[in-house]
């Protein structure tokens, strides 16, 4: 598993963790990246997605449901969630090519999700796509 793909790991458990308890701010992310990750570099990458994802939180989601046909956020296991916020950030502000973000997510997805988590994911970031 290279790097990069442990940092957006940590990334999602740090939102995961944001998502069920608000009060989880942004220092106490940033010390449990750094103790899980000792690259600064990687650290960073993950510390950075958390940042990004936080700020436009709101933006992303709507992004999200207006592709996820029949879902509501709330309904979505928080781990599928965390994974297109993250997922959805790279794609639209990012230049990291479309197949490995979603390659990642779907990765993520089989990892800390059910056992459909992976298609749902993939479906939905497909839809994300930015089109040139």
């Amino acid at each position: 598993m290279s790097s990069r793909s442990k940092a957006r790991q940590l990334a999602l458990q740090m939102l995961y963790q944001k998502d069920l308890n608000e009060d989880v701010g942004l220092d106490t992310m940033r010390e449990k990246i750094g103790e899980r990750i000792e690259h600064e570099d990687y650290a960073q990458f993950a510390y950075d997605l958390c940042v990004n994802v936080l700020e436009r939180r709101a933006q992303l989601d709507e992004k999200i449901v207006a592709v996820a046909e029949n879902w509501a956020l709330d309904r979505m296991a928080p781990t599928d969630r965390n994974a297109l916020r993250i997922g959805a950030y790279e794609l639209l502000f990012t230049e990291t090519p479309p197949r490995v973000v979603i390659d990642e997510a779907i990765e993520m997805a089989k990892l800390y999700g059910s056992e459909n988590s992976s298609q749902f994911v993939n479906g939905i970031l497909d839809r994300l796509i930015p089109k040139d």
